[in-house]
Formats: structure tokens, C-alpha cells, sequence
């Protein structure tokens, strides 16, 4: 390991100990609170959210993403090379026990997602192609400070689209690899590279509604196809379930990592790894929820909340167990996509493995579109310049094809760095601004209780600052206004 690397391994441990890990339990635990279990007592109207009426503008045209669409592009970018690699990893280090501090993280991790998803829509902002928005727009609008905002956009551009894409291109191409009986010849990662470099500027060239019909295509397939492959592997291993539950339980609480051996390495593996996966707390996936068009602040906030609950509980899950009922002992695990590669082939066969490099090239492919979308949103932020957006892309299409030939090591960690630092801007920044989460649930809930689809306009809330849209129940809804309605 070089001077560098062990400088930002030191660094991202140090930052996600005393900062990350205390910010992030101590607001979740609030958000979950003061919403009154909204992940939780809410979760029907999270699904009902998915298929919600997009509104439409004067000339009947849809007037941005529908809520579908934002879901999927937010489902591409959790839904990735965290769920398997990073699994692997959690679990290689961690042991059985840092799968259930994933699955706590992501309990309430989820109140946060909600809050900093209905916070993006609240300070989206129009324009040609759309809405957009995220936290650099609701901690210029909302806490009056730009400054702040473009330091976020500048670390969650380095630290998304660039950092953790050239992870995703790495992955894919070590994929491909390692299906090579006795070695891949030395143009294969290059091609491999390059074809996804390729593949990207053809989807990201064609704009942020080319991305999302890309995504909503590509991320339930995946995720179909992944779970089903999990499932049969589970089936094969149905005797050793109930053990590896057993043992998920009893690490998690005794501290008994594979590496360490200390209950703060099973704690900081899962929770990092888990909040790498599912987003909750970094601010990325509000780029995405801004993105939609809806009648009401919380149905977006729902459904981002329900893309938390299905990355961690339905694909990391399945990644955990894949690895566990197959390989309980865990001593000699090699940490990353390997031990999830080793565990499908060892149980199916070697045509597993080239089933395997597919869903991890859809799994990588769709991520790399969603942090893509973030990285473009944050651009804009910055400046509306067409130069600024083209540099972008240039950067993020380089990123991807010399992610597919550097060791992935150093950017691991420090995409973990610079993600804690993303993490602790945005949760700064959500913490005073809640209170207008909070008062649009409870408003929200209002209009449920009086039997009425939920329509929010900035009249309602009076005393949120910035808020540039919602002007009118007709440009909200795209309908003629309802009787009797009103703030």
C-alpha cells in the first residue's frame, strides 16, 4: 500500500468514525422520530407513489420525469457494484454481523432519504428539459448560502460521476476477466473499457429523458434477473438459512469480524457499506427525486424512500446470502466482487459466472447513467454555460474508460473519503431544513385525511424561503384548479 493510500485510508476511517457515523445515527434516529415512523407507517403510499399521474404542461406534455422514472434513475445509480462488491466486502472484513447493521442503516437511513428527497423537490427548479435540483439547490435556496452549495456540487462531481464510476467501469472489466478459463487475454479489459465508454456517451449524449427511458428499462430487469439467481442459489442452501441468520444476529452484537475482531470494525463496515449502497444521507439521490414531476413535495419523498428499502433489503440481501449459505467460513475471504463470484460459480456452475458478468455489466452500466444525471444537475448548478456541460462529459467518459484499467484500490478508498465528506456537507445542511419536510408530511397527511390526492403550492408553507415553483394548483397539477381549495 503506498504513503498516499494509507494517508486516505487513515483519513476516510478517521472521517466516518467521529463524523459520518454519529451524524448519520443521531439524525436518522431524529428524522424517524419527529416523522413518526414515516418508512415505516407510510410504506403502501410509497408503492401507490410509483404509478402516480405525471402532470402535464399546456401543450399536454408531460412536464418532467414521472415518478416512475426518477425512482428507476435513483434505483440505477444504488443498485451497483456496492450490492456485490461491496457486500462482498462487508462481509469479507465485517463478518455475518455487518449485514445487520446494513439492514439498520437502512431502517433509518430511510427517515433521512425521505427528508432530503422531499427537501429537492421543494427547491427544484424549472427549466427547457425539465425539473431539476438537489442539495446544492436547497442549501442555496433554503439556507441562503451558494458558496456552500457549489462546494458540495464540486465534491459530489469528483466524488460520484468520476470517483465511483471509475469503479463501476473497473468492476465490469474484472468481471469479464475473471470468466476466462486460465486468464483473459491483455485486450480484453481495454475493450471492455472501451466499449462502456462508449455505450455511455451514447445514452448520456441523447440528454436526462434518454437516461431515464434507459433506466426504467434497464434497472427492473436487472434486478429481476439478480434476485431470481439468488433465490435458486438460496433454495440449493435452504438448510443453512436458519444458521446464517443465527450467525447475521450474533456477530452483530459480539464484535466477532473476520478482520479486527472488534465490535467498532462490524459497525463501521456495515454502516459504511450499507450507505454506500442504498445513498441515504449522501445527497445524491435527491438529484434525482427533484427530477420529477408531482403534485406534492412527500409522494417523491416516499418513493425515494422505498428505493433505500429495495436496495438494501431485497439486492444486498440477496448478495449476503448468496455468500453466506454457501461459504460459512470466511477466514481466507478475498474481500470484493470475487467472494460473490466465487460463491454463484462454486454453487451453479461455470455458465453462472457468465450470467453473473451480464447482471454486473447492467447493474455497473445503470449506475454509471444515474451518477451521470447527478453529476449534470450539479454542472448546471454552477454555471448554465453549454462548454461547462461538455467538459463534464468529457470528464466522466475518460473516468470510465481508465476505470476499466487502473487497480481499484486507491479509488475505493478514496471515493470513501470523499463521499464521507459529501455525506457530512448535506447532512449539515438537511438538519435546520427539515422543519419544511415535516410541515409538508403533516400537510400532506391533511389532505389524505379529507379524502383528496395531495396538492401542494408554496402558499401553503409561508414560511420556507426560495422555493421557486409550486406557484399555483394549476401549474402544479396541469388541471383546472379544484373547488374549495386553498392554503
Amino acid at each position: 500500500m503506498s504513503a498516499f493510500e494509507s494517508w486516505v485510508v487513515s483519513a476516510s476511517d478517521s472521517l466516518w468514525t467521529w463524523l459520518v457515523l454519529p451524524l448519520v445515527a443521531v439524525l436518522g434516529l431524529y428524522f424517524t422520530g419527529r416523522s413518526g415512523l414515516v418508512q415505516v407507517r407510510m410504506l403502501p403510499q410509497m408503492f401507490r407513489g410509483l404509478s402516480d399521474r405525471t402532470p402535464t404542461d399546456a401543450r399536454g406534455h408531460a412536464q418532467s420525469l414521472s415518478a416512475f422514472q426518477a425512482f428507476t434513475v435513483s434505483a440505477a445509480s444504488r443498485v451497483g457494484i456496492g450490492n456485490i462488491a461491496g457486500v462482498g466486502t462487508a462481509i469479507a472484513v465485517g463478518g455475518p454481523g455487518a449485514v445487520a447493521w446494513m439492514w439498520l442503516m437502512a431502517l433509518f437511513g430511510s427517515a433521512t432519504g425521505f427528508v432530503e428527497a422531499t427537501l429537492a423537490q421543494l427547491y427544484k427548479h424549472r427549466d427547457a428539459a425539465g425539473f431539476r435540483g438537489g442539495p446544492a439547490y436547497y442549501i442555496q435556496r433554503g439556507l441562503g448560502r451558494r458558496w456552500l452549495g457549489v462546494v458540495l456540487a464540486i465534491v459530489l462531481i469528483v466524488a460520484a460521476p468520476l470517483a465511483v464510476n471509475m469503479l463501476q467501469s473497473f468492476t465490469i472489466a474484472e468481471t469479464v476477466t475473471n470468466s476466462f478459463d486460465g486468464g483473459a487475454p491483455g485486450w480484453v479489459a481495454p475493450a471492455v473499457a472501451t466499449f462502456v465508454a462508449v455505450a455511455t456517451a451514447a445514452v448520456v449524449l441523447g440528454g436526462t429523458h434518454r437516461i431515464a427511458l434507459v433506466t426504467e428499462t434497464l434497472v427492473p430487469a436487472m434486478a429481476v434477473l439478480y434476485l431470481a439467481l439468488g433465490v435458486v442459489i438460496v433454495v440449493l442452501h435452504l438448510d443453512a438459512v436458519g444458521p446464517v441468520l443465527a450467525a447475521i444476529a450474533h456477530d452483530a452484537v459480539t464484535g466477532e469480524a473476520v478482520a479486527g475482531g472488534a465490535i467498532g470494525t462490524v459497525i463501521l463496515t456495515g454502516v459504511q457499506r450499507g450507505m454506500f449502497s442504498n445513498e441515504a444521507g449522501f445527497g445524491t439521490a435527491p438529484n434525482a427525486a427533484a427530477s420529477a414531476a408531482t403534485t406534492h413535495p412527500v409522494k417523491q419523498g416516499l418513493v425515494q424512500t422505498l428505493g433505500v428499502y429495495f436496495d438494501t433489503f431485497f439486492v444486498c440481501s440477496i448478495t449476503a446470502f448468496i455468500i453466506l449459505v454457501t461459504r460459512p467460513d470466511l477466514e481466507s475471504a478475498e474481500p470484493g466482487i470475487a467472494l460473490t463470484h466465487d460463491a454463484i460459480v462454486g454453487s451453479l456452475g461455470g455458465w453462472a459466472g457468465i450470467l453473473l458478468s451480464v447482471i454486473v455489466f447492467m447493474l455497473a452500466f445503470s449506475t454509471i447513467l444515474g451518477l451521470y444525471f447527478y453529476g449534470e444537475s450539479n454542472v448546471e448548478f454552477m454555471s448554465e454555460h453549454p462548454a461547462a456541460l461538455w467538459v463534464y462529459r468529457v470528464l466522466v467518459l475518460g473516468a470510465v474508460l481508465v476505470g476499466g484499467l487502473v487497480t481499484a484500490s486507491v479509488v475505493w478508498s478514496l471515493s470513501d473519503l470523499l463521499l464521507g465528506v459529501l455525506a457530512i456537507i448535506n447532512l449539515v445542511a438537511i438538519a435546520p431544513l427539515s422543519r419544511h419536510a415535516f410541515a409538508l408530511l403533516k400537510d400532506f397527511r391533511v389532505q389524505r385525511r379529507e379524502g383528496r390526492d395531495p396538492v401542494f403550492t408554496r402558499d401553503r408553507l409561508p414560511g420556507a424561503r426560495g422555493v421557486e415553483v409550486w406557484e399555483d394548483e394549476q401549474s402544479v397539477t396541469g388541471l383546472p384548479p379544484r373547488s374549495g381549495t386553498g392554503g
